[in-house]
């Protein structure tokens, strides 16, 4: 929706519906949908035709756990797809070319806080880790080598309106859909582990500034929301909006859970582009509670667990 407000002539989106729904894009006839895998070649090709100036590459194999079953996959998807997409780029010389990292990844579980752009693991705990730390190697390869303009997000738990509950989901859609069905809400752990919850809209904000702006060209900039949040509260605040008296119920920490606390500096992006996020995480919750109220027959029948 950010994109056509800028009124583009035309916006292509290629996706296998993996992880989204068609009901979830705008009805507009300046968007072009293609149904198909970034690995696909022939489809890769169809969206390059008309030479886009500006490439956001959002597309992967999402969720620690999901690679941690699916190593593989998350290797073709992750790795060769983003290859792909920035050969294609490259060919087609677009102005700028956006990655979306994940901060949650490539500092690995024993970053000291707050984290900042300049430290990067290499012991990394999932697949999926792995695998975003490579797609920025390809990303610095590709800006080094030919001169791809170049600017990498690295994204913190990212939530809000869109997204929908289901297996390898997120702890937010999750903890709606368990709650608004009156069941006790998982907790794996102690609920004392913090994330840096970050709306989407935040998000947006930031990936447009970085796309356009020519202080983010080369740059890897955190995208957060600055704020350290207990999963305990957060679960405690979404039974409270969504009225649900189960309560929490308490599981062991899963193996390759190792990260505890994450809380993101986001000085650079405020230095470089101008990035505020404004929506506070009660403000998200809600508003995050309220689309799922207007949307819950899609979800419903959209929802994997």
């Amino acid at each position: 929706m950010a994109l056509l407000e800028a009124k583009p002539e035309k916006i292509t989106v290629i996706d296998d519906l993996s992880a989204s729904y068609i009901w979830n894009l705008p009805r507009d006839p300046r968007v072009s949908f293609v149904v198909a895998s970034i690995l696909d070649e022939e489809a890769l090709k169809r969206c390059f035709a008309d030479k886009p100036d500006y490439v956001f590459h959002l597309a992967a194999h999402f969720a620690n756990q999901n690679s941690v079953d699916h190593p593989e996959t998350d290797l073709l998807v992750n790795g060769l797809g983003t290859l792909k997409v920035l050969q294609y780029s490259n060919l087609t010389g677009v102005e700028r070319f956006f990655f979306a990292s994940s901060g949650c990844s490539v500092y690995g579980s024993e970053a000291p806080l707050p984290l900042k752009e300049d430290y990067v693991s290499v012991h990394l705990d999932t697949p999926y880790q792995i695998t975003k730390l490579l797609g920025e190697l390809y990303c610095n390869y590709f800006r080094d080598y030919y001169g791809l303009p170049v600017a990498i997000g690295r994204f913190f738990n990212v939530y809000g309106p869109r997204e929908v509950p289901g297996r390898y989901r997120n702890v937010i859609p999750n903890f709606l859909w368990w709650a608004i069905h009156k069941e006790p809400l998982p907790i794996t752990g102690t609920g004392e582990e913090t994330r840096d919850f970050t709306y989407v809209g935040d998000i947006v904000d930031g990936v447009l500034r970085m796309e356009v702006m020519p202080a983010a060209l080369g740059e890897a900039i955190n995208l957060a929301s600055e704020t350290e949040t207990r999963v305990i509260d957060l679960a405690n605040w979404i039974n409270d909006i969504t009225g649900n008296d189960a309560g929490t119920t308490f599981y062991c920490r899963r193996d390759w859970d190792k990260i505890i606390r994450r809380r993101a500096s986001i000085e650079k992006a405020r230095r470089l582009i101008g990035y505020d996020p404004k929506t506070s995480i009660r403000e998200g919750l809600m508003e995050t509670f309220r689309w799922f109220r207007d949307n819950w027959t899609d979800i419903e029948e959209s929802a994997e667990f």
